[in-house]
């Protein structure tokens, strides 16, 4: 039985729930909703857990808050033995427009606190990531106060469509592959 972890980077508490930060949360929150599955409050996060097409899918949303996330997904690997392979971290990405799609099987953190923690914690570069874009339309400095702000209207009724592929992008990446899923879903 192949297992993989699914884990959406952003921060716990309501005053953070639809920010653009907690992206990841919102992704892994539509892949539950669209497998039926609930969340339940575990060790260093909230998990559901799912199968499809004969593949175990781990849903983690770390409590750590973003800038420790590397600890919740070292733990997580560990307790459920999965390798580095199969495992796909999501997060927010200034640097590409709002709802673009990029997926890879390594890179730098690019400046992201949440991918630092985890490439410090994992001790490499090299895993899988998700990045969806939430564009770059900030002032000079204001970079902490545009992720951490809330979804603008337009943006909002953007996501409604988004989220759904972003779904598809979980499954695939178990069952077809990372290559794969890149070939179809990048740039999307």
């Amino acid at each position: 039985m192949k297992k993989y972890l699914i884990v959406g980077l952003g921060n716990i508490g309501e005053k953070y729930e639809n920010t653009r930060h907690n992206i990841g949360f919102k992704i892994v929150d539509e892949v539950a909703d669209e497998h039926n599955v609930n969340f339940e409050t575990e060790k260093l996060g909230d998990i559901a857990q799912f199968r499809f097409k004969g593949r175990t899918f781990i849903l983690l949303k770390p409590s750590t808050y973003m800038n420790l996330s590397g600890k919740s997904v070292k733990y997580w690997m560990q307790k459920e033995k999965i390798g580095i392979d199969n495992i796909l971290i999501i997060t927010d990405d200034l640097n590409i427009d709002f709802g673009t799609i990029r997926l890879k099987g390594k890179g730098s953190d690019g400046g992201h606190n949440g991918l630092k923690d985890i490439q410090d914690k994992l001790a490499t570069n090299k895993y899988p990531r998700f990045r969806f874009g939430v564009g770059g339309n900030y002032s000079k400095g204001r970079q902490v106060d545009f992720v951490l702000g809330e979804w603008n209207k337009e943006e909002t009724s953007q996501l409604i469509e988004r989220l759904p592929t972003s779904a598809k992008i979980i499954t695939s990446f178990g069952t077809a592959g990372l290559a794969n899923t890149m070939n179809t879903f990048n740039g999307k």
